[in-house]
């Protein structure tokens, strides 16, 4: 098939495209569990309704759908016993939310399933040797529960039953939270698929950093998705009287604490794409009049190699070791999520780069290819799929915050880019 004769003769089509990807971003944003914000969590009321809201637009363009055994949406076009291309991206957030994180890509995957359909009897197809399917995973973000890409490794068959005796902040489990939604845990097995269902995993979304930005490029072409390991970390002192104690009697867990905190950011900005946050941090007893006598706080690491994040581990917690010991204080850390780097197919890389350069003709160079500092649903399917990724620009590159932005120009050039890819790869070999 001539993408340019399909693609070229719709950008009508595309544009129109683009403005109902933006109305139903916004439409998206009004479901949430807090006023004046945005806020959808797992197995919550507001996921059930975009789940709802998914289905019937997938309905509308002649795709059979279902919702899952772990709460992930999926839509499916085209031939019932051929494999399928995935695409697709999440429907939750953060607290506090942009309106474009995840949501993007599944609005944008459904808009490629549009122009790429034709008519077949009285209903609908696409003209691929393999089927299409978009997928609208439950809960990349982990805000709920702790523990971020449950609905993609639910579908990438590697749930860990461990998790059952996760919480929230109401103490209600993942295994209660499953039943009140109206799943079953005894069947959260179903939701995985097997490599051989699957063509490959392509996914569109905004870029979560400056990059594309500042150089002034609307789309790019992901090579990666960086590594990530999070930790829980303690530093315990001793609680005294603050007024009472002198400085030479102080063990002061906070000071330490804060101590390691800008140890983080010295270590990792010396090292090359390795990035270190500290984004919780809770001081007890947390009386004025108190010298705080433990800190609690959060420790998220992320570079594009595992063994250079793994270094820059091992070089913190000899650090730790050392501010602790100057202090007079303890430590200990507790791992609660680490996920290696997943690389984008070289064919995949290979369709959304040829994607972009059909969509725009002009530019004389190859696209820009990046590597994703922020996790995604792919990370998880990795392990069943080969995987591509298509960036779009974002304004500034604030994303998890109500002032991340993607204009509709980008999302028109984001679909065109998309389906070219999907037409590209179709003409590749199985």
């Amino acid at each position: 098939m001539s993408t340019t004769a399909l693609l070229h003769a719709a950008p009508d089509a595309i544009a129109a495209a683009a403005r109902r990807v933006m109305a139903r971003c916004d439409e998206l944003a009004r479901v949430s569990s807090e006023s004046g914000s945005i806020e959808r969590v797992y197995l919550s009321p507001e996921h059930a309704r975009v789940n709802r809201l998914a289905a019937e637009w997938m309905r509308e363009l002649g795709m059979q759908t279902w919702q899952d055994a772990a709460g992930n949406q999926v839509g499916r076009i085209g031939d019932p016993s051929a494999p399928a291309l995935l695409m697709g991206s999440h429907l939750d957030t953060v607290i506090d939310a942009g309106r474009y994180d995840g949501i993007a890509g599944v609005l944008i995957a459904l808009e490629v399933v549009r122009l790429l359909r034709v008519p077949a009897g009285d209903g609908w197809t696409v003209p691929l040797p393999f089927a299409l399917e978009v997928i609208a995973f439950s809960d990349e973000e982990g805000t709920r529960f702790g523990k971020a890409l449950l609905g993609s490794s639910a579908v990438a068959g590697t749930w860990d039953a461990s998790w059952w005796a996760l919480t929230d902040a109401d103490g209600v489990s993942l295994r209660q939270a499953f039943l009140e939604f109206g799943l079953d845990p005894g069947r959260v097995g179903e939701a995985a698929r097997r490599p051989d269902e699957l063509v490959g995993y392509l996914e569109a979304h905004i870029e979560q950093g400056p990059e594309l930005d500042r150089a002034g490029e609307p789309l790019a072409v992901v090579s990666s998705i960086a590594s990530a390991r999070r930790f829980q970390l303690v530093v315990e002192g001793e609680a005294r009287h603050a007024g009472g104690t002198p400085y030479d009697m102080r063990h002061d867990a906070l000071l330490g604490a804060s101590e390691a905190a800008l140890a983080v950011e010295r270590i990792c900005a010396a090292e090359h794409h390795i990035v270190g946050t500290v984004g919780r941090f809770e001081a007890f007893p947390g009386a004025v009049n108190v010298i705080p006598g433990e800190v609690r706080f959060s420790l998220d690491l992320r570079g594009e190699f595992d063994d250079s994040r793994d270094h820059v581990w091992d070089a913190l917690s000899i650090e730790l070791d050392r501010i602790m010991g100057r202090r007079g204080l303890r430590w200990r850390s507790r791992e609660v999520h680490s996920a290696p780097a997943v690389f984008c197919a070289p064919l995949l890389q290979e369709v959304v780069g040829a994607g972009i350069r059909a969509t725009l003709p002009a530019r004389a160079d190859a696209p820009p290819v990046i590597f994703s500092r922020a996790g995604h649903d792919g990370m998880a399917l990795g392990a069943i799929a080969e995987v591509g990724m298509l960036f779009l620009r974002n304004p500034d590159g604030i994303s998890h915050h109500p002032d991340e932005a993607v204009s509709a120009g980008d999302v028109a050039h984001g679909i065109r880019a998309l389906a070219e890819a999907v037409l590209l790869r179709g003409a590749e070999p199985a």
